[in-house]
């Protein structure tokens, strides 16, 4: 305000200070047309550098603080979409043995055959891949986020127990995998939900079913019919079966490659059999929960506007007195089928991404 007051009370003075201005733009200017100019003489041997070595160029690029903070997302995400294109039809079937004979305690039992065979006489072969849309982008939103969350809590728990002189244990493991999951499976539920539906569609009477045309189009009707806030059904058992899921998955997968390392298993036998191991407790740990989970996100409104179950513990409790407790591991031959070949194939792929994008 000061320098004002002597500008205007003395022209001269603001003449001369103009001029100044001027050429300090001037020379402004000039520096930044120089440094444009040694920018654009420098781009060919840039270029140049690229194409003489274009790994160096791609790990220089793979190894700033962005990429290094995404990665473990990204990777999680490829190897779990990987993982599903393979896996689509055995969870086609594990949908479908989870909504046989709803209700019922007694009656025939169906058997993965008997699904698909009736799977494929209502319609082809590629009817096993219905809703694989829905899963792929589930797998894009959960596994993404379920698999790059793990590896950013491990590294840094394990940078934590570093710096006090221990190593990490299985509780940390444990842990990690547990917040993992159930974050992951709030973000994911809108996609599980639209596959539940497109997987389930079949089951109905042909003037009842929806038809979905994809997992956009499952996602806008449910939303224009239901409300945004049924994207959400099922929300609690998803995420307490994900995070069961993850603990067998993660935590054992992470403890059991721990333990194999003193072994003399090559890297890749250690690879498979702590993913073996991994599917197995996962499988257990998350039947019950995935069960009460399908069961919850197929259910619509009956004729009294009614839905058949009011929440997770009413489903369980439903199920157990009108179909007896043994039911919630019907077709466990089948979810470990799903849930242990799916668990190899995502953290081999993971592991092969993580290892050239080192």
């Amino acid at each position: 305000m000061f320098d004002l007051l002597i500008l205007y009370f003395n022209p001269s003075a603001a003449a001369d200070t103009m001029s100044s201005a001027v050429e300090a733009a001037k020379r402004q200017t000039e520096a930044a047309l120089v440094a444009a100019k040694d920018v654009a003489a420098d781009a060919p041997k840039a270029v140049e550098k690229i194409k003489e070595n274009p790994q160096k160029a791609t790990q220089d690029f793979l190894h700033t603080p962005l990429m290094r903070a995404a990665l473990p997302f990204l990777n999680g995400g490829a190897a779990g979409m990987v993982a599903t294109s393979v896996i689509q039809p055995v969870d086609m079937i594990k949908v479908r043995l989870q909504l046989a004979g709803e209700g019922i305690k007694a009656g025939p039992k169906p058997t993965p055959l008997s699904v698909t065979r009736d799977i494929i006489a209502a319609g082809k072969v590629m009817d096993l891949y219905t809703g694989l849309s829905a899963g792929l982008l589930r797998q894009a939103v959960y596994t993404t986020a379920r698999l790059g969350c793990f590896d950013t809590f491990m590294k840094t728990l394990t940078e934590r127990a570093h710096s006090q002189g221990k190593q990490i244990g299985f509780g940390e493991r444990a842990t990690a995998g547990l917040a993992a999951g159930g974050l992951a499976a709030m973000i994911g539920n809108p996609a599980d939900l639209a596959l539940i539906r497109m997987q389930s569609d079949g089951l109905k009477p042909m003037a009842q079913r929806a038809h979905y045309r994809g997992v956009g189009d499952a996602l806008m009707r449910i939303t224009r019919t239901e409300g945004v806030a049924r994207l959400w059904a099922g929300a609690f058992p998803t995420v307490v079966r994900a995070m069961a899921l993850n603990f067998g998955q993660l935590a054992f997968f992470s403890e059991a490659k721990s333990q194999l390392k003193s072994t003399s298993m090559g890297p890749r036998a250690q690879t498979l059999t702590a993913s073996a191991i991994a599917g197995f407790f996962a499988s257990f740990f998350s039947l019950p929960f995935d069960f009460v989970k399908t069961r919850l996100q197929k259910q619509s409104k009956g004729p009294d506007g009614r839905l058949p179950y009011k929440g997770m513990l009413d489903c369980f409790g439903k199920v157990i007195r009108e179909e007896g407790p043994l039911r919630f591991y019907r077709g466990f031959g089948t979810y470990y089928a799903r849930i242990a070949p799916h668990a190899m194939i995502t953290l081999i792929v993971a592991d092969y991404l993580n290892l050239i994008t080192k």
